[in-house]
């Protein structure tokens, strides 16, 4: 089900707004009309420079993914919210074979994956009360092909990925658009971090990718170079197998 929808005149809400791909999306989405913008971050004086640069239109909210309960405290604060970009998420620098890699896995899980769980719990409802709106996933493109440097965030993202098509179907009937985004190496802390810096691209790319996603009603997001590499040999797949009713006979 295909349903376009414009960022302009809206109430949005993004996770890990303070830096990065959040806060280049709370920008953006500004930028194009949004009436505005809830900025969710772990500290709340995080969000001061958002503040100091569109005033009123951005509102600081408490969410952190390891406290389950500020999101569910979050979907009662925002309740003219119409827009929900779950972009907060972790990453660890562990292989199968690292002594740590359970640790990193199960950590990973429980934010990536049980966030993103939460977040539509919490939020579903919430868009649903107003029109149905937009729920929007950062996954990445490492929920298609596992880098091994990174190989427990991939398998974590890969699972974010396998939720995010769940809730297209879910919330489809109540006229929710679910896209699913899928960086490559953006210019990020979270890319230095994974040792992406020198061939990582503007955090724009992703955030004006998104708005013509919601235009055009996509659901899958391929906004940089190698994820266009990657959309270029998946897209068939993704068109008639993810996005397909296959058990239709």
């Amino acid at each position: 089900m295909t349903i376009s929808y414009d960022i302009k005149n809206k109430t949005a809400l993004v996770t890990g707004a303070n830096r990065g791909i959040g806060k280049v999306i709370v920008e953006t989405f500004l930028e194009k009309g949004a009436t505005k913008v809830y900025a969710g971050v772990r500290n709340l004086n995080k969000a001061e420079p958002l503040i100091e640069q569109y005033g009123d239109r951005v509102e600081a909210i408490l969410i952190d993914l390891a406290k389950p309960e500020t999101i569910t405290a979050a979907a009662q604060q925002a309740k003219d919210v119409e827009v929900v970009v779950n972009n907060a998420g972790v990453l660890k620098s562990s292989t199968p074979l690292d002594i740590d890699a359970l640790d990193s896995l199960n950590y990973e899980m429980e934010m990536n994956v049980g966030g993103l769980v939460r977040m539509a719990q919490a939020f579903a409802p919430v868009l649903k009360t107003n029109g149905g709106g937009a729920f929007i996933q950062l996954n990445s493109v490492a929920s298609i092909k596992n880098f091994v440097p990174f190989s427990t965030y991939s398998a974590s993202k890969a699972a974010a990925y396998s939720i995010t098509q769940a809730l297209r179907d879910l919330l489809s009937e109540q006229g929710t658009s679910v896209i699913s985004v899928h960086p490559g190496p953006i210019a990020t802390d979270m890319g230095d971090d994974a040792g992406l810096t020198e061939i990582a691209e503007p955090p724009s790319l992703v955030a004006d990718s998104i708005v013509t996603a919601l235009n055009n009603g996509d659901f899958h997001v391929f906004p940089d170079t190698m994820a266009k590499q990657i959309e270029a040999v998946y897209q068939n797949f993704a068109e008639n197998i993810v996005e397909a009713n296959i058990m239709e006979s």
